[in-house]
């Protein structure tokens, strides 16, 4: 009920019970909008977590999956806000418009972003940057075999885990991939109508690769500029350093998924997002109700 249909009687009260009411609620804002972050509010969402959640984006648009999020109670997706500086001391964050959020904890999930500007037609390609793209390579390399009546011939681009572990992937779907750590200049298109993304990739002497998919597992980097404003530990080769809690150095600040490093590597090559937001969740709602989470049936 708002505070207008209140009685002249009650509604100086009541307005200042409610106030007290939700500043006693815990609040966990999560900066960042990505795969992690939305497996950590659904998994929080599922347990007995009675605090506010805000998820503050760096979308302006509304992609189905936040919808769905913003939808329930508790959460609240705040749309083309990306955080860009943390007041860690009076644990607030304040967004790039210049809205201040406070927290009792913070979640850094930014993710990451590719070390190499795109090149021309790589959004023909399918692309493997963290253990959670694993699946989704299976099903597309499933795809074409189906379309083509044979193992397709795939071209690996890339070095690093991200490729190692896609090469994995493929020969595991009975894809001998052929490897270049070569960076081509164009992806070839196949014909038009034809089903298959890619037929393969130009370099930039002219010379060429043919084959039926073209995968990119190019190295990344953690968006772990937001770190450098609270002062928190990040590993030299990027990212901002966690424990096994998913704790960082600075307390009530926890990160999760790519923007995350444990050991030096990027957490997206170590552990698939919902397992992550799995644990971490459970930790959260320790650090902010006392006692372990128990997920709803």
């Amino acid at each position: 009920m708002s505070a207008s249909a209140l009685s002249p009687t009650t509604s100086s009260s009541t307005a200042a019970t409610e106030s007290t009411t939700a500043a006693a609620r815990p609040r966990i804002v999560i900066a960042g909008a990505g795969p992690a972050a939305q497996a950590l509010v659904r998994h929080l969402t599922r347990t007995p977590f009675a605090g506010a959640i805000t998820v503050l984006s760096n979308r302006d648009d509304a992609p189905e999956e936040l919808l769905e999020l913003a939808a329930l109670p508790q959460v609240s997706v705040r749309f083309g806000q990306p955080a860009s500086y943390i007041d860690a001391q009076d644990r607030h964050v304040t967004t790039a418009d210049g809205m201040e959020f406070a927290y009792d904890q913070l979640v850094i999930a930014t993710g990451s972003a590719p070390a190499d500007t795109p090149m021309e037609g790589a959004s023909r390609c399918l692309s493997y940057a963290t253990i959670d793209d694993a699946a989704r390579l299976g099903n597309a390399v499933k795809d074409v075999t189906r379309v083509l009546g044979r193992r397709p011939l795939g071209i690996l681009v890339g070095t690093g885990s991200a490729a190692g572990q896609a090469e994995a992937v493929l020969r595991a779907r009975g894809v001998r991939p052929v490897r270049t750590t070569v960076r081509p200049a164009a992806v070839v298109p196949t014909p038009a109508g034809s089903v298959l993304p890619a037929s393969g990739i130009v370099f930039e002497d002219g010379s060429s690769m043919n084959g039926d998919l073209v995968v990119l597992a190019e190295e990344r980097i953690a968006r772990d500029g937001l770190a450098a404003t609270a002062g928190l530990t990040t590993a030299p080769g990027g990212g901002i350093v966690i424990g096994q809690d998913f704790r960082t150095s600075v307390p009530g600040i926890w990160a999760i998924g790519d923007a995350a490093a444990y050991d030096g590597v990027r957490l997206g090559l170590l552990v698939a997002s919902g397992s992550a937001a799995s644990v971490c969740a459970s930790q959260l709602l320790q650090a902010t109700m006392g006692r372990p989470l128990t997920a709803a049936a």
